[in-house]
């Protein structure tokens, strides 16, 4: 069977996270770089990928890697690579990139380059002097960094945090791969009991209960490679059985947001029922102040609003303050808490038992884990 090295963009600071994901889909040989995880499988574990990954951004098919400092260097190694693999006589196959720190740093250069180095290569193999491209988009991807690059094929298309649930979301929605990463630092399970008190467009509760039910994320959705030749028709359809029977469809999980604006609990809601999650998430107007989890046992996951996204950073502190006093450190609740403020602790009353750096977006954030009341060591 052949074997295709892929690499997996994902969030500074969930890489660890996303690599262990892939190992328990299957995968051996999975290592970790920053900002992205490589990994290597044949086309059924391309589809997997694909289908089944919460933490990273898209699936890339690396065709090859190699130093540059020059562009006849540059078109030399492309022009190498074995392209006819992918690219058939009539896909097309746009270029895009980024160069950072390298020798070669115009990025419309490089795929000007890149572009008529494949077009001799095809011409080559194919005995064709001109190209269609009237076929599947294949799009090819470059990433130079201090003059090392790498030559990829997307495989996903829109990135794989468009799960599909959420077309449209409140003012400042957090991106469903990095509520994925959270909701798996605070361990959930399919008879997990979790709140959001800041429930916004309810991203947390559906990824949480997605997660609880081992519902895939991409199950209702479709990727760029099953518009590709060379990709098996079986791969991806026999991977969507395999996680339809996977799920399970009477877990115990409840999920409770709440939130002062009534568009958003009605937003959570409708999110929900297109995650088809809506049996396990339920949302009502609640202000913070009156927070108060019902449950003995459960986790409170959630993003309050700060200066840098809807309030201003005084109002932001006086929300942290309340949550200090509402959420309270007692036998078998758990809070986790993401924010870029510097004195979080401090204003929130209390130092976290474990912190982790996050970026939502371009802000880089910590995330507050407090569970220790509970007995959970970690």
């Amino acid at each position: 069977m052949e074997q295709l090295k892929m690499a997996a963009p994902c969030l500074f600071g969930t890489e660890s996270i996303a690599a262990d994901e892939f190992r328990r889909m299957g995968f051996e040989d999975v290592s970790v770089q920053n900002g992205r995880v490589l990994l290597s499988g044949g086309y059924e574990m391309l589809a997997r990928a694909n289908i089944n990954s919460r933490f990273s951004e898209r699936i890339l098919i690396v065709v090859g890697r190699f130093k540059a400092e020059s562009f006849t260097e540059l078109f030399d190694n492309v022009k190498a690579l074995e392209w006819e693999r992918f690219i058939g006589k009539t896909d097309a196959f746009p270029v895009t990139g980024s160069s950072i720190d390298s020798c070669l740093h115009s990025i419309p250069d490089c795929q000007k380059i890149i572009k008529k180095a494949i077009v001799d290569r095809l011409s080559s193999k194919y005995k064709i002097k001109w190209f269609e491209e009237t076929g599947a988009e294949i799009r090819i991807k470059f990433t130079a960094l201090k003059d090392e690059f790498s030559l990829m094929i997307d495989t996903s298309g829109e990135g794989l945090h468009k799960r599909g649930y959420r077309r449209n979301s409140n003012d400042a929605p957090l991106k469903e791969t990095l509520a994925a990463s959270m909701c798996d630092l605070a361990r959930i399970y399919p008879d997990t009991k979790i709140y959001d008190p800041f429930c916004g467009s309810g991203t947390i509760l559906i990824e949480a209960a997605l997660m609880a039910t081992k519902r895939a994320p991409g199950l209702n959705r479709y990727f760029a490679a099953e518009r590709y030749s060379f990709v098996p028709r079986e791969a991806f359809r026999e991977e969507r059985v395999r996680a339809q029977d996977l799920i399970i469809h009477n877990a115990e999980f409840e999920a409770i947001g709440s939130d002062i604006d009534k568009s958003c609990i009605e937003l959570t809601l409708a999110n929900a029922k297109k995650a088809g999650v809506e049996k396990y998430v339920k949302a009502h107007i609640t202000d913070i102040r009156d927070f108060k989890p019902e449950f003995e046992r459960c986790v409170t996951i959630t993003n309050p609003p700060y200066g840098e996204r809807l309030l201003d950073v005084k109002a932001a502190e006086e929300l942290y303050s309340i949550m200090g006093k509402r959420f309270v450190m007692e036998k078998g609740k758990k809070y986790f808490v993401i924010s870029p403020h510097d004195d979080f602790e401090k204003i929130f009353g209390r130092p976290a038992d474990k912190r982790r750096k996050l970026y939502n977006g371009m802000i880089k954030c910590q995330y507050f884990m407090y569970f220790r009341n509970n007995g959970d060591k970690r």
